[in-house]
């Protein structure tokens, strides 16, 4: 059980961080907002069972400790569920703390009605992000509140969990990432992650912990040896291992559609400089650059250069492959403790200026909009497209520029113009040349998009969009028949034995999706209260066609080998077969039907296994 002595104690280390950058009165207003908290949520027990107040005086640590904010911002972590929680009123947060405390206060509290029956998830959003007006201090406690919850996330119920997760890495994650809170965004998503996706989640963190155990002492030889190099050349660095985490590898997987295996870059080493007088942060990165360059072999066109181009959050490095140990590249970040700190701190250490003003601007101006049109779901397409960096912009043959999620296709232009342009889209003409709709687009493509009433949305058209306005109409056009127990997400195709989350319309059905579906994560950032508990039971008497990609090198009888694992020794029946030899190399797609998903990692398995065969992996099939 946790004493009074134990809960003070650690509101003492908060005060600790502070002395060294507030005055005597603002520390007397930071020790007197701990004690109206702490008298506030007297009563209070959080889900883990432990005092209320410790939630608080964590979200206020990471406030002073991690973000290096000022005394007004901690004294709103120690108050930010006082207004939300328990009787007290933000007219007397205001008259005892001041209208600065109380604004940052009332930005974080959630309104317990929502507006023009709008989801209340989604309200809580636009109010946080109305505070960009004004100070944006606010969304950093917000921030600090959340990375606590997530922290602890591991007491509540997995529905609950699931809904936390979603917003977390549908909307304060990217919002992290974009303030330039590296950190903070990258432990979001990997919490995120882990209580969405747990069984994939404890998979890769077992196979990242067998691959540092592996390269250990390579690593350690290849970094000791820079380090001498470094010396003997007198530059003032240290040297840092950064293991990457689950998440990262997840989503490298995804994106380049191999195994873990096959991912490259599981780690990566920073050079962390303190320039030299007289030296400028560059002159010092290239000279670094030019002296390891002497030593290890580069990798060719592995140079990224953030420090002349900074990334939109504000990074600034100087990236470089090198090869550290026979057929292994190392990737190497040479930073200044300057870089390393903004990269921790973003926005609040006030990097590239220009670049937040601008993302501000664009924030408020979204904003505007919405306030005028009350449009839920173009506040949250919008939204979520300012916090993301990958963005597209394509024109129409009339000059007008369309903004658009990187892999965007010509039907998601389409949606973006109109629903009734979208819905009978038959062709496009991409820079004057005619092509299907399905087409993706590039960064300053010209697109036009031609009609016909007799055109109309069809199911396989959802797995060529990126945009949620395309996704949501055709998902709603979409509909599956109604004497299924559950609807199927069309998106990530859920087996049954899949991690599934399921949600549920105002009509009462079901629809389930893996939980690291794109879709669901937007769901539960959206429609937290809709969802429910589902499993998805085997049904032997029902079978779901999957596609593998298999990669081997060609020998006798690999074909038949391959065939005969499926069908004769997972008794499975084929759908179709596809092969393609390329200098020895076979590329085999393989479509066939199985009863769950884990006679589906059965049969990757089994296949896996077979001589010659280097990779296995599900695809998914365009219908």
């Amino acid at each position: 059980m946790i004493t009074e002595e134990q809960i003070r104690k650690s509101a003492e280390e908060v005060f600790t961080v502070m002395k060294g950058r507030c005055t005597s009165s603002e520390m007397k207003r930071i020790r007197d907002a701990f004690e109206m908290a702490f008298e506030a949520h007297s009563r209070q027990q959080r889900k883990t069972g432990e005092p209320y107040i410790i939630h608080p005086i964590a979200v206020a640590r990471i406030v002073a400790e991690e973000l290096e904010l000022g005394a007004s911002a901690v004294i709103a972590a120690f108050l930010h569920d006082v207004v939300e929680d328990t009787p007290h009123t933000i007219e007397e947060i205001r008259e005892r703390f001041g209208e600065d405390v109380a604004f940052l206060v009332d930005v974080v509290t959630k309104r317990k009605k929502t507006q023009d029956g709008q989801s209340k998830q989604v309200e809580n959003f636009r109010q946080i992000m109305d505070s960009v007006h004004y100070d944006i201090r606010a969304l950093m406690v917000k921030l600090a509140d959340r990375l606590h919850n997530m922290r602890t996330l591991s007491s509540m119920k997995p529905d609950k969990q699931m809904k936390i997760a979603g917003e977390t890495d549908f909307f304060y994650a990217p919002l992290a990432n974009r303030l330039g809170l590296y950190h903070v965004k990258s432990e979001l998503e990997n919490l995120s992650f882990k209580y969405r996706c747990g069984q994939e989640y404890e998979t890769i963190e077992k196979q990242l912990e067998g691959d540092r155990l592996r390269t250990d002492d390579a690593v350690r030889a290849f970094t000791e040896e820079i380090d001498e190099i470094l010396k003997n050349r007198g530059i003032n660095a240290r040297i840092q291992v950064r293991y990457r985490k689950p998440y990262s590898i997840w989503r490298d997987m995804k994106k380049e559609s191999v195994d873990f295996s096959h991912v490259e870059f599981k780690h990566y080493v920073r050079v962390i400089y303190t320039p030299s007088e007289g030296w400028s942060e560059k002159d010092t990165s290239l000279f670094i650059y030019s002296v390891l360059t002497d030593k290890f072999k580069e990798r060719p066109g592995s140079v990224v250069n953030y420090i002349d181009a900074p990334k939109e959050n504000g990074y600034q490095s100087f990236h470089v492959k090198l090869l550290g140990r026979p057929g292994c590249w190392e990737e190497l970040h040479i930073s200044s403790e300057r870089m390393l700190r903004n990269s921790r701190l973003g926005c609040i250490v006030k990097t590239n200026e220009e670049s937040m003003r601008q993302w501000l601007g664009k924030l408020q101006n979204l904003l505007k909009d919405m306030a005028e049109h009350r449009d839920t779901e173009g506040f949250m397409e919008g939204l979520t497209r300012s916090l993301y960096n990958e963005d597209i912009y394509v024109l129409t043959p009339k000059g007008m520029v369309v903004l658009l999620p990187q892999g965007a296709t010509a039907l998601d232009f389409a949606f973006e113009l109109h629903t009734d342009i979208g819905e009978h889209a038959q062709y496009a003409r991409v820079n004057g040349r005619l092509c299907s709709v399905k087409t993706e687009l590039h960064r300053g493509d010209c697109v036009e998009i031609g009609t016909n009433e007799e055109v109309h949305p069809q199911r396989e058209w959802l797995d060529y969009v990126k945009s949620t306005k395309a996704k949501n109409y055709l998902l709603s056009c979409t509909r599956h028949d109604e004497g299924e127990k559950f609807l199927l997400c069309p998106i990530c195709h859920p087996l049954p034995g899949d991690e599934v989350v399921g949600f549920q319309n105002s009509l009462g059905r079901i629809t389930l999706h893996r939980r690291h579906c794109p879709e669901a994560i937007r769901l539960a950032s959206e429609e937290g209260d809709a969802i429910v508990s589902a499993n998805f039971d085997v049904d032997l008497s029902k079978l779901f066609v999957v596609r593998l990609n298999i990669v081997a090198i060609d020998r006798y009888h690999l074909l038949h080998d391959i065939i005969d694992c499926i069908v004769e020794q997972q008794r499975l029946s084929m759908v179709n077969l596809n092969t393609v030899m390329s200098d020895q190399i076979v590329n085999c797609t393989v479509d066939f039907g199985v009863h769950s998903a884990e006679e589906l990692s059965r049969t990757i398995a089994s296949i896996s296994l077979i001589t010659g065969v280097d990779e296995v992996k599900r695809v998914e099939i365009e219908n």
